[in-house]
């Protein structure tokens, strides 16, 4: 996520380096840079020429804070005027009405009807909602069939009307039908249209007006840049829309979409989607995010993930056996499947500080842990509850039975033994040690 723009930024500051000062000249250089980067991340030129004299501005009049040094001083200047331009605060989704009724717009290909799914996916497990799903595609082959197939697969039911062809009908239809069966929030899928197909706008419109939705939000790949921006803003002249939804962040992203749009629309991000599994949907944080993109991570969101993941009672019984040394390969095996139910591996390890750098040209897929899960796999009960008589004949035939080497097998006993060590260490009291270590990370 914003690989390019994160380094280009990284070494617009390293201007500054060495420098006991901020001066006009190296505040010049240094700002020089930073546009070029948002420029090259397809900001447009206005919003990036004038970011850019808003902390030019602040930069010359922040001498005073010779605790700082200049470098460390213009990445928090240009952080804190990257937050607001993203929005400033972060925006909730309004949920008043009964059923709460959310309208979903957009291009075509920008992952509406998809996007549809992981909402209602969020709003069921994180806001114990009761949604129901509208199909109002009446014109895209199988998007009918499609909505119908997300919404199997996260157990939320579809309504939809095939013998109609008026999505204005079948939307209000559909909110009846959400009143008689109890559902409290109305998703409605809308087909994708172009800004410059005036009989689709109207129809949206018409849409919008018979039901009246708490929300109407406009779904955008991010990928697409400041054509993106431009498109939102003929959508929001026609449907005055509430809020943003960026798709597809986890995409070799430029990242212009996300800097610019609230700045041009006025209108907040509320969403991103962060990959394609049904989970991968992220509140929208500005702060975070400029956190992110300058290269510093996202500490409190890889918390938040672990700790909707984290569960209590497995945890005591995983202290117990640590304490008793009967931490074994199916403990390890459990911990594991919570790891990957986080989300997308990349964007987890992006998340922790200084990793973005290091993670660079390296492609980390979500079969990472593939390997491993089949090395345990090949393992017996009693060999994985007792890690220890693991022997050279026994590797053999585990690196055999899982399609791997003895080295990996050895490789992941070394892992193994290390993880045990530390959790060890955090039950004898090293806890906040490591608490504090990973505090010194930010």
């Amino acid at each position: 996520m914003f690989d390019n723009l994160s380094e280009k930024l990284d070494k617009a500051f390293h201007v500054l380096k060495g420098h006991g000062q901020i001066t006009e000249i190296n505040v010049a250089e240094t700002l020089k840079e930073v546009r070029r980067a948002l420029l090259d991340a397809d900001v447009n030129f206005k919003i990036a020429k004038e970011f850019t004299n808003t902390v030019k501005e602040k930069a010359l009049g922040q001498n005073v804070l010779t605790t700082l040094q200049p470098g460390q001083l213009m990445i928090k200047l240009v952080k804190d005027e990257l937050t607001q331009l993203m929005g400033g605060d972060t925006e909730g989704i309004d949920l008043t009405g009964n059923p709460s009724v959310i309208l979903m717009s957009g291009l075509q290909g920008s992952g509406k009807t998809t996007f549809s799914g992981k909402l209602a996916n969020y709003l069921k497990n994180k806001k114990s909602k009761k949604p129901l799903l509208v199909a109002c595609d009446v014109y895209r082959p199988a998007a009918i069939d499609q909505l119908h197939v997300v919404g199997d697969q996260i157990g939320v039911e579809v309504y939809s009307d095939r013998d109609n062809n008026d999505p204005v009908a079948i939307a209000k239809a559909g909110v009846a039908h959400a009143k008689s069966a109890g559902c409290n929030v109305v998703i409605i899928d809308t087909a994708g249209r172009l800004a410059v197909d005036e009989q689709m706008m109207t129809e949206i419109s018409n849409i919008h007006k018979a039901i009246a939705p708490q929300e109407t939000l406009f779904v955008v790949d991010s990928m697409t840049g400041q054509d993106a921006v431009n498109t939102a803003k003929a959508f929001n002249d026609v449907l005055n829309f509430d809020g943003v939804i960026l798709t597809k962040l986890d995409g070799d992203t430029r990242g212009g979409a996300a800097i610019s749009i609230k700045s041009v629309v006025d209108k907040p991000i509320k969403f991103i989607g962060t990959g394609e599994k049904m989970e991968a949907i992220d509140v929208f944080h500005p702060s975070r995010m400029a956190d992110r993109i300058l290269g510093m991570g996202d500490v409190v969101s890889l918390v938040e993930r672990a700790q909707e993941q984290f569960d209590e009672e497995q945890a005591r019984k995983i202290q117990k056996k640590i304490a008793k040394n009967k931490f074994g390969f199916d403990d390890f095996l459990s911990q594991i499947q919570q790891i990957k139910k986080m989300g997308n591996m990349k964007d987890l390890m992006g998340m922790i500080p200084g990793a973005g750098k290091a993670l660079k040209g390296l492609d980390i897929d979500d079969d990472a842990f593939k390997h491993i899960e089949a090395i345990i796999h090949s393992m017996t009960p009693e060999e994985r509850s007792t890690p220890a008589m693991l022997n050279a004949s026994r590797k053999k035939r585990i690196a055999a039975g899982s399609g791997t080497s003895i080295q990996e097998v050895n490789q992941l006993l070394k892992q193994f033994n290390q993880m045990s060590k530390m959790m060890k260490m955090m039950q004898g009291g090293g806890g906040k040690k490591m608490m504090q270590m990973m505090q010194n990370m930010r």
